[in-house]
């Protein structure tokens, strides 16, 4: 009975994480100019409303998980068969509700709140469906605060205003440490076997670290450009992050901690705002 008390603590301390992550965002567009809805940021020149609407579908994804393993499964191949851009489109046209920038915000948020309940109500031991890896409900709301954190820079960077951060963030750096391996693996790249020793500076001044403090490989720094990092938000060489040891540096030059084919991070340069 303890062990199952402490993860519904922290899967309610996660979930609470998540949802103020959304309620920022949100905030953020709710105030936004409307002209920046067609405005082409500096990610895949995705639109914010390209960002918003892809928020959306991947909370109507994890939704769709929490409830059926079945329904996700046939949901994800009727993604496959049309393509995420093709499918999110006739998805979007297949009710009477607004397509404008403000009618999608609402739409998002709306399902996004849904999630939230039904995370917060899960069994903290029972393993979900996903495009990768199946996730217990902690890791699953982390990984959707994740999403919603990177994608969010898409929005904060076209703006060009600075954006305040939270020890929250601690939730996307562990998530980015724990998927040193994954990184390497996702590529068909022979996972090093000494794991970096990661030490991080939060946004409070608070120190963090992971793995072993007298490993000769490490990354040492800022927790907001780790976490820009390992999401493909920035390029490492934009960044004032500590590399030493060979392990450290080939990790972070390709860092991924989302789920999907192999991405290539940002080239250096191309994502710094001009604030």
């Amino acid at each position: 009975m303890p062990a199952s008390s402490t993860a519904t603590d922290s899967l309610t301390t996660i979930v609470q994480d998540l949802r103020n992550e959304g309620d920022e965002l949100f905030a953020l567009l709710s105030d936004m100019d409307t002209g920046y809805w067609t405005e082409h940021s500096s990610f895949k020149d995705w639109t914010v409303w390209d960002v918003v609407a892809h928020l959306h579908l991947s909370d109507h994804m994890a939704l769709t998980s929490l409830t059926s393993a079945d329904a996700f499964e046939t949901l994800m191949q009727d993604i496959r068969n049309a393509g995420m851009g093709s499918y999110t489109l006739t998805w979007l046209h297949s009710d009477d509700h607004s397509l404008t920038g403000p009618g999608l915000l609402e739409r998002w948020y709306k399902t996004f709140g849904e999630l939230c309940h039904a995370l917060a109500s899960a069994d903290p031991q029972a393993r979900f469906v996903w495009a990768g890896p199946g996730m217990k409900a902690r890791m699953f709301a982390t990984a959707r605060q994740m999403e919603i954190w990177a994608h969010g820079w898409e929005i904060y960077d076209l703006m060009a205003i600075p954006r305040q951060h939270t020890d929250r963030l601690r939730n996307i750096a562990e998530i980015g440490v724990r998927t040193f391996g994954w990184t390497f693996a996702n590529r068909s790249l022979e996972v090093p076997h000494e794991v970096p020793f990661v030490e991080l500076i939060s946004p409070s001044g608070t120190r963090w670290t992971w793995n072993d403090p007298a490993s000769e490989h490490r990354v040492m720094g800022n927790a907001v450009e780790f976490c820009q990092v390992v999401t493909q938000v920035r390029n490492i060489a934009d960044t004032a992050l500590t590399l030493e040891g060979d392990n450290a540096i080939a990790w972070m030059q390709i860092a991924q901690c989302f789920a999907g084919p192999p991405e290539e991070p940002p080239a250096p340069g191309s994502r710094i705002p001009d604030l």
